[in-house]
């Protein structure tokens, strides 16, 4: 068992049971510990079989009752287009596409398209962390500065602190960074240059001290993921979780001219959905992934039921606090709570996602849609909450 304290005011998931801090600008264990080094060895691919989706179609009844609530809630949050599926062992399948891909265009939606999943990026992130951890490359008793120079308070802000949000660094949207990002919003950012902004900047509290969800955290974790895998974060989450999980529809893009058409177009609130420029650069290991519903499922599931990790990594990874935003029940090590559904969702730049596993059914849940920053709500989230709702009360888990 590892043997961290749970840090303070938190409680832990039950076993059975955005990225916001950009703001109005972008988006709207304890393992034996490594010398943070890169190791020039190939790296020890994680022993996990990719889950095959439900043979068959859910019941028709409940198929009707998961589009209904999945158009209620695209009509209330005035969102252009969507992609959803849900998933149940013993039961079958539902995938769905509704609404418009581009508005403009008049290009419907599609089950098969690739969507920015923004902060489930930080799950894929976290859980390389994790895997690192269960192989004694790295310790997440480690602290930041064994890896990245500069940042404050780096000699006692740990990788756990980081992975879990409770670090208090500072966030990298700086004025500098937003004066650059304005005068050139097309400008491709590499990992280093998003992490340069957070260097000497004065923390927000003191490590461990509070929680506040940052888009940094995640990226200080990527810098770490390089520094002990000794390749490019891109390399690395195709080697350790990519491929081994045969995630063919899952990329890391951060020039949007990799990114395969026909693809959905994002879209702000702004008194009414406008279109968005893509440039997920911005957002680096914190937000940069790309994947397809059939992914998407595959993920969740991972991610719900630890597969890549060790059982007691996994119950550590669950031990979950409040957390100001996003909206979850409680947020834990890379991976959110929200009535008992384990998983992740992501915002930003015109786009909201949704990811997400019942360890009680092995149910899952996905849901893409291209509009981001509706002021009352983040709509995928809400889009999940409502599936979840029909499958509680309906025929189905």
């Amino acid at each position: 068992m590892p043997t961290h304290q749970a840090p303070h005011r938190t409680s832990r998931f039950l076993p059975l049971a955005a990225t916001a801090a950009l703001g109005l600008l972008l988006s709207g264990c304890t393992s034996a510990g490594g010398d943070g080094g890169g190791s020039s060895a190939d790296p020890v691919l994680p022993e996990v079989t990719r889950s095959a989706a439900p043979e068959g179609e859910l019941p028709g009844e409940l198929q009707d009752e998961l589009q209904a609530a999945l158009d209620e809630v695209m009509a209330e949050y005035d969102v252009p287009g969507a992609a959803a599926g849900v998933w149940i062992p013993g039961q079958g399948s539902w995938t769905t596409a509704a609404g418009l891909a581009n508005v403009e265009a008049n290009t419907p939606a599609t089950t098969d398209m690739s969507w920015p999943i923004r902060s489930i990026t930080k799950s894929y992130t976290v859980s390389m962390i994790l895997q690192l951890a269960d192989e004694g490359e790295l310790s997440l008793d480690d602290t930041i500065d064994q890896y990245v120079d500069g940042v404050t308070n780096g000699d006692k802000i740990t990788l756990l602190q980081l992975a879990n949000m409770s670090s208090g660094n500072a966030d990298y949207v700086t004025e500098a960074f937003q004066d650059e990002f304005l005068a050139d919003p097309t400008r491709i950012y590499t990992l280093e240059e998003l992490n340069s902004f957070v260097l000497d900047q004065p923390a927000q509290f003191e490590p461990g001290a509070e929680y506040l969800y940052t888009n940094a955290n995640t990226n200080l974790l990527g810098a770490v993921v390089e520094k002990v895998t000794g390749t490019a974060y891109a390399d690395a989450i195709q080697d350790r979780i990519l491929t081994p999980l045969g995630q063919t529809g899952t990329t890391y893009i951060t020039d949007v001219d990799d990114w395969a058409e026909p693809h959905p177009t994002g879209y702000v609130i702004d008194g009414e959905p406008m279109p968005m420029e893509e440039n997920s650069s911005i957002l680096g290991p914190a937000g940069s992934l790309f994947s397809t519903l059939e992914d998407g499922r595959a993920w969740a599931e991972t991610l719900g039921t630890g597969a890549l990790l060790k059982p007691e990594t996994q119950e550590l990874r669950e031990i979950g606090h409040k957390i100001p935003s996003p909206p979850y029940d409680l947020y834990a090590v890379g991976m959110g709570e929200t009535n008992g559904w384990l998983g992740h969702n992501g915002e930003g730049l015109g786009f909201t996602a949704a990811t997400f596993h019942d360890q009680a059914t092995g149910a899952s849940i996905v849901v893409y849609m291209n509009v981001s920053n509706n002021p009352d709500a983040h709509p995928a989230d809400q889009g999940f909450r409502a599936l979840a709702e029909v499958l509680a009360n309906g025929t189905g888990a």
